[in-house]
């Protein structure tokens, strides 16, 4: 039957082997975050000043990990807890994960929302998992190796490394953005009240000085930027 794959997708033995695999990721947080604070010390940087880089760290991650909230409901209801919960604690990518899933479901005739059996279901899960392999084996590989370049793309200059890396990244994030802008519709509107919203945050706080309100400026935008899509949304509704 159709839906005997939903006792499969939330099997303890899928939990089992999910609570592996997150616990693994845990893990590496606790090394990362050791590392951090004992090469900070090392750097010369004071208590004060680590205590404030890892709260403002944990403070920005908290809007990002909303998105991911609610996008985990649709994966959730698709593809079962176990499995939702191991693919976003590794990759964070909830259209990914749900575009892959769908992918895997088509090639064995099903959808997400119909047609699921057993089989579409280890095809869609398999296609999640082999097609997110590739960035993971460059970045496993290759990271080691990008400090390099960009130290070569700055020519011995030093004061170029933060420009051109300030370049990369807003490259990288113009590029995200740039598809929800172009298509007007009410991604656009919240890119758009977001960035707003975030310039006027970290001018008034920049002018008052207040710290804790940069450090909640990315998730108070975000916050924003989804309600006045939704908005928008309910008005053209």
């Amino acid at each position: 039957m159709p839906g005997d794959y939903l006792e499969i997708a939330n099997s303890a033995t899928l939990w089992f082997a999910a609570a592996i695999c997150v616990g693994i990721v845990f893990i590496q947080a606790i090394l990362f975050s050791r590392a951090a604070l004992r090469y900070g010390k090392a750097m010369g940087l004071t208590d004060k000043q680590l205590k404030i880089a890892f709260r403002s760290g944990v403070i920005s991650s908290i809007g990002p990990s909303v998105a991911i909230l609610v996008g985990m409901i649709a994966l959730i209801a698709a593809m079962g807890g176990p499995i939702a919960w191991m693919r976003l604690s590794f990759i964070g990518s909830v259209m990914y994960e749900l575009m892959a899933a769908e992918f895997g479901a088509n090639a064995m005739g099903a959808s997400l929302s119909k047609g699921m059996n057993a089989i579409a279901y280890a095809n869609a899960v398999w296609s999640m998992t082999l097609g997110a392999m590739g960035w993971l084996l460059f970045t496993g590989l290759f990271t080691d190796k990008l400090e390099l370049v960009r130290l070569k793309l700055a020519g011995g200059r030093e004061e170029l490394i933060p420009i051109i890396s300030a370049g990369a990244m807003l490259g990288a994030f113009g590029r995200l953005v740039a598809d929800n802008v172009l298509k007007l519709d009410e991604r656009a509107i919240a890119v758009i009240f977001g960035g707003v919203a975030m310039g006027l945050i970290l001018n008034f706080a920049d002018k008052k000085n207040i710290q804790w309100l940069r450090e909640w400026s990315l998730g108070i935008s975000m916050f924003v930027g989804m309600i006045a899509a939704t908005l928008v949304y309910a008005a053209r509704r």
